[in-house]
C-alpha cells in the first residue's frame, strides 16, 4: 500500500510518501503503530493525527488491503483551467476548487450571481504580517488535494441544503503566499443577506476543521507548522 504524510507529520516521518506491506487482516491502527515504532515522536501526536483510507476519513479499526492509499493527516490548520482540482455542480452552480494561482474573487462573484440574488457575501482570508507579535515573512500551504476538494464539496453542498441561499463557492490556494495575498475565498449568493452571512460563517468554520490543508509559517528566525484541531466528528476511533 502507499502511505502519505502531510504537514508536520511529514517532518516527523522524514518523508512525504512510503510503501508498506502488512500481513492479511491488518488495520489502519497497525499502519500507525508501524510508523510510530520507526518514529517515536509520532506517539506524542497520537490524539491529533487522523488517518484516511483511499481519500476518506476512517477509524483505526478499518481494515486495509493491497493497493490502498493511506494518509496521515495532522490537525488542519484565468478560467477554470487555473484550478489544480475542481468540482463544479452544473445543476446548482456551486463549485469548489484548489489553485496555485492568485484567487480572482470578482470572477467568482460574477459566476455565481443571478438576477434573483439580493446579497453576495465574501469571506476573503488573507495572509497577515504577524502571529502573536512575531513578524511573519510568508506562508506555505499544502494539502491532500484529492481528499481536500471532495471535503470542500461535501461541506458546501450540506450548507447549501441547510440555508436559503442561491449558490456557494469555496476556493483555497496552495503553495507560497506573501503578506496580503488571499489564501481562501468563500462566496455565497442569496436572495436575502442573513442566510448568506450564516452560510459563509459556517463554511469557513467547517473548512478549518475538516479539510486536510496545512499551513507553515515562516519567520525571520525560524518556521513552524501552525497547529489546529480536527472536528470531533472525525476523531472517533
Amino acid at each position: 500500500m502507499r502511505v502519505l504524510f502531510f504537514g508536520m507529520v511529514k517532518d516527523l516521518a522524514g518523508c512525504s510518501a512510503d510503501t508498506l506491506e502488512l500481513r492479511e487482516g491488518s488495520k489502519l491502527g497497525d499502519v500507525f503503530d508501524y510508523y510510530a515504532a520507526r518514529n517515536p515522536k509520532l506517539r506524542e501526536f497520537d490524539a491529533s493525527i487522523v488517518l484516511a483510507r483511499n481519500e476518506e476519513f476512517a477509524p483505526r479499526s478499518t481494515g486495509v488491503a493491497d493497493g490502498d492509499e493511506i494518509a496521515f493527516l495532522p490537525p488542519v490548520s484565468g478560467g477554470r483551467d487555473r484550478y489544480t482540482h475542481l468540482i463544479a455542480d452544473e445543476d446548482t452552480g456551486n463549485f469548489f476548487a484548489l489553485t496555485r494561482e492568485a484567487i480572482d474573487t470578482d470572477e467568482i462573484k460574477t459566476e455565481l450571481l443571478r438576477g434573483e440574488d439580493g446579497a453576495v457575501v465574501v469571506f476573503d482570508g488573507v495572509v497577515r504580517n504577524n502571529t502573536k507579535g512575531r513578524s511573519t515573512r510568508y506562508l506555505d500551504y499544502e494539502c491532500y488535494e484529492g481528499m481536500a476538494v471532495k471535503m470542500m464539496a461535501q461541506i458546501g453542498r450540506e450548507i447549501a441544503a441547510a440555508h436559503s441561499i442561491g449558490r456557494i463557492a469555496l476556493v483555497h490556494r496552495l503553495g507560497r503566499m506573501e503578506i496580503g495575498e488571499s489564501s481562501v475565498v468563500i462566496v455565497v449568493t442569496a436572495p436575502h443577506r442573513r442566510p448568506a452571512f450564516d452560510a459563509a460563517h459556517e463554511a469557513i468554520d467547517r473548512l478549518k476543521k475538516l479539510v486536510p490543508i496545512w499551513k507553515k509559517e515562516y519567520f525571520a528566525d525560524g518556521e513552524v507548522w501552525v497547529e489546529g484541531e480536527w472536528d470531533d466528528s472525525v476523531v472517533n476511533r
